[in-house]
């Protein structure tokens, strides 16, 4: 390692899924379903408020917290959730990777450990380690479920964070609000900080979304516009919670990051209030010409949200797997960067139908092979 590079770096290596993206460059018309981001446009009225904003000259930095208009707004919708919580405050953040790397660094300390479910996504262990923490995951297979015993199981004297992600990415798998409600209250009787990474929260396909901060006001909720809105390029996160961690997570923002951009603020205004019904209707749809394609043919839990799934490969090696399939043109994740094991592979359904039929057609054909 150079003598430059500071030692903390070497905890974790660059995301997996970079790696997929250099190999879709090189194919030619690939079946791409690897990529985890809407594959619809900004709506245009998103557009229209963002470019307004900087035809009028609204080019400047925000205040840190953001500007005043959408913080305004978002704290009225959070008010609306939560009545009950009376020291709930809110900051804009520069995306919910912004947010999720100040909660980080601003609770946790050398040694600190931090819960989260295996699968999880790939920056969890990679913030806790740059931080000097202790990442536990807590193995949910076979079915990514929730289950509050475990998470008790795992908690020891140094458990300083518990974090949740529902709906979840790699697996589109929704938390029960019982679930919810049972590690909610450990958190809150062991005096253990609860963290909620929320950025799926509108991609919910069955029944209503629950949050953990209905059942602990401690809540850290980490939220933003990037999925919802398709706005990933934007850098437009928010982050709310007791208001002394927010007022230390502002404190780094301002020494960090700074602000997140202000036209992209206004831009994330105006998409408050754009419907986004058929757009989840239409995820709703994928999900289920996704996994009615592949369930006869791979073990496969029926995911609730988000837009992905996370089959188990027909052969021992998710990655070998992964392999096999970009030798036939279809991109997929390899399910080991999301986890201690290599048995599963990641899939978004955020493709056009076409696209999708052409990936299950591949896929369908990989297990008839694996089985022979």
């Amino acid at each position: 390692m150079h003598p430059w590079i500071a030692q903390r770096t070497e905890a974790f290596d660059s995301s997996g899924i970079r790696k997929v993206f250099d190999l879709a460059a090189k194919l030619t018309n690939p079946i791409n379903l690897s990529i985890g981001q809407p594959d619809f446009d900004v709506p245009d009225e998103i557009k229209e408020a963002a470019i307004d904003a900087i035809n009028s000259g609204k080019n400047a930095y925000s205040p840190t917290q953001g500007i005043a208009p959408l913080r305004e707004k978002l704290k009225a919708e959070v008010s609306a959730l939560y009545p009950g919580h009376s020291d709930r405050d809110l900051f804009v953040s520069s995306g919910t990777s912004g947010g999720l790397m100040l909660v980080m660094l601003s609770m946790i300390n050398p040694g600190d450990e931090v819960i989260y479910l295996d699968p999880y996504f790939v920056m969890y262990p990679a913030l806790v380690k740059m931080c000097g923490g202790v990442p536990v995951p807590v193995d949910s297979y076979p079915d990514f479920r929730l289950d509050p015993d475990r998470i008790a199981a795992a908690v020891t004297p140094r458990t300083k964070m518990i974090l949740l992600n529902s709906p979840a990415n790699p697996t589109g798998v929704t938390a029960a609000a019982e679930q919810l409600e049972a590690v909610a209250r450990l958190a809150a009787d062991r005096e253990i900080a609860l963290v909620s990474d929320e950025i799926y929260s509108r991609f919910f396909y069955d029944g209503d979304f629950v949050s953990p901060a209905s059942f602990n006001d401690q809540t850290i909720v980490i939220d933003g516009f990037s999925k919802s809105h398709a706005m990933t390029g934007w850098r437009v996160g928010y982050v709310h919670g007791p208001s002394e961690i927010i007022s230390v997570m502002l404190k780094l923002q301002q020494y960090s990051f700074v602000c997140a951009p202000q036209p992209a603020q206004w831009g994330a205004l105006r998409a408050m209030e754009v419907n986004l019904g058929g757009h989840i209707d239409d995820y709703r749809r994928k999900r289920d010409i996704i996994y009615e394609g592949l369930a006869d043919c791979y073990e496969v839990t029926k995911p609730n949200g988000a837009f992905y799934i996370f089959p188990k490969a027909p052969i021992a090696s998710g990655e070998a797997f992964v392999e096999r399939a970009i030798a036939q043109g279809l991109l997929i994740i390899p399910g080991k960067i999301f986890s201690a094991k290599d048995s599963h592979f990641r899939i978004s359904f955020a493709a056009p139908d076409s696209t999708l039929r052409r990936g299950i057609e591949v896929l369908r054909e990989l297990a008839k092979e694996a089985g022979n």
